[in-house]
């Protein structure tokens, strides 16, 4: 697997997999003293079938980008990962991959905990998902701007 550059930002129609982004991220950088990851997946149970996710071709790739430029920008990292889902899911798929490879844990654990809580409530994406034959929007929680807030 090719990875590009030290920020590898990717929009994906496909399957996600998360296992070896991962093992070429650490074959790529076994200097690094660090390789911190999330993968948000699908929730299965309470009545969930399907998410689905839409967004704004024009401000989506371009705003994941300068994410990624401001977190290479405030740690530093020697990669970073944002690969994002869009389209139909099913319970148990992954929807997002953040990693970043660090000379330290610290930086890598806080550019990936950083990079997240923006996807998670700054984003250009809109969710909703399917329950019980009906579909609903998802909305960012009060706890997910609150987690923006505090990289202000």
């Amino acid at each position: 697997m090719d990875l590009r550059g030290p920020a590898d930002v990717r929009l994906l129609e496909d399957r996600l997999s998360p296992g070896p982004a991962l093992a070429a991220l650490g074959e790529v950088h076994q200097s690094s003293g660090g390789i911190a990851s999330f993968v948000g997946q699908v929730r299965t149970g309470g009545g969930v079938t399907a998410l689905e996710l839409s967004h704004y071709a024009p401000l989506t790739l371009p705003g994941m980008e300068r994410l990624a430029g401001e977190a290479l920008a405030r740690w530093p990292l020697d990669a970073l990962l944002v690969w994002h889902r869009v389209g139909l899911l099913l319970p148990g798929e992954p929807i997002v991959l953040v990693a970043a490879a660090a000379r330290h844990r610290r930086a890598a654990i806080e550019a990936v905990d950083f990079t997240m809580d923006h996807l998670k409530a700054a984003a250009w994406f809109w969710k909703r998902e399917q329950r019980d034959g009906q579909w609903h929007w998802i909305e960012p929680r009060p706890e997910d701007h609150a987690d923006l807030a505090r990289w202000s």
